[in-house]
């Protein structure tokens, strides 16, 4: 069985749709590849977000759910999210989110690399991580974001837990991930690639408190899987470890399945297959609302309860 090649998706919680759109679309410059529903609450969008096509390892996506209260940070969750971009872009970052009036801090080096530190309209904790890292992407060349200081996929997560040994010994025994070193409380891990999204972190804070869930929260930290079979060696190679793994479920643009790690963290294993471009175009992408055929039939009630979202690709 192939060990994990890395992170997936990111999907986490949002209040307001249209300044969720706002700040990862027109600010951050992370295209709106994916505008469909949340399949388990059809009522609310689900927005994804990545390069220009969506690759496995880029995609960020969120639930907006409209007066959601805040989440608050504990254990058992997924703290924080990181992006690479190059070393020499650091300081443009910083000025570009200062200049929207985004509070940014310098965090210093983590495993030599520079790290700047924010969060997002509804309190998420944002990292950028300066590293010249080989990655394959495919810029928005229409974006707002030129190709030299882009976003550059995901550089890792930050798993906040009572106790690191129950939550690394999934990551190692059954992900194939392997330990990449320590710095104070904070455990690295890395997939088995050397493409973007290949880290997670570790920290353990015991008696600090479990999260409380709400809008700012990461939902769930998905890891790639090339295709269905590979996924099926996984979900029974799980179940024969003692995980309580759920069946697969059809995401439209992957197939997935979910188990809580010992730690408390909800994790996804998806397929890179068959990708955003199912039902769209690559000028398409994300410009009309998507929905799976079995909800197809609801699309006139979905729509009436949805919002319209103002992107700001169309203001440019």
């Amino acid at each position: 069985m192939q060990a994990i090649q890395g992170l997936h998706h990111i999907t986490a919680v949002a209040s307001d749709p249209q300044i969720n759109v706002d700040f990862y679309e027109g600010l951050l410059g992370q295209r709106l590849v994916k505008t469909t529903v949340n399949f388990d609450d059809p009522g609310t969008y689900h927005l994804y977000y990545g390069d220009e096509v969506g690759t496995p390892g880029t995609a960020l996506t969120f639930f907006p759910w409209p007066h959601m209260h805040r989440g608050r940070v504990g254990t058992g969750e997924t703290s924080a999210m990181a992006y690479i971009v190059r070393p020499d872009s650091m300081d443009w970052w910083a000025n570009r989110l200062r200049e929207a009036g985004v509070d940014v801090s310098d965090a210093g080096l983590r495993f030599g690399q520079p790290v700047l530190q924010f969060e997002d309209p509804d309190g998420m904790t944002i990292e950028l991580v300066g590293s010249d890292q080989v990655v394959a992407i495919r810029h928005w060349q229409d974006g707002p974001i030129p190709e030299a200081h882009a976003l550059r996929g995901f550089h890792s997560v930050t798993l906040l837990v009572e106790g690191v040994a129950p939550t690394s010994d999934i990551l190692t025994g059954q992900l194939g991930y392997v330990s990449a070193g320590q710095e104070e409380e904070r455990h690295r891990f890395q997939a088995a690639s050397q493409e973007h999204g290949i880290f997670v972190d570790i920290v353990a804070r015991p008696g600090f408190g479990r999260g409380a869930f709400g809008a700012g929260s990461i939902h769930h930290i998905a890891f790639r899987t090339v295709d269905d079979s590979e996924q099926l060696e996984y979900l029974q190679a799980l179940r024969s470890a003692g995980q309580q793994v759920t069946p697969v479920q059809d995401r439209q643009y992957f197939h997935s399945i979910y188990f809580r790690e010992p730690g408390g963290v909800l994790f996804e294993v998806a397929t890179d297959a068959p990708g955003f471009m199912l039902d769209e175009s690559v000028e398409e992408l994300g410009t009309a609302l998507r929905l799976p055929p079995w909800h197809e039939g609801l699309r006139d009630r979905i729509e009436a309860r949805l919002p319209v979202l103002d992107l700001p690709r169309r203001n440019v």
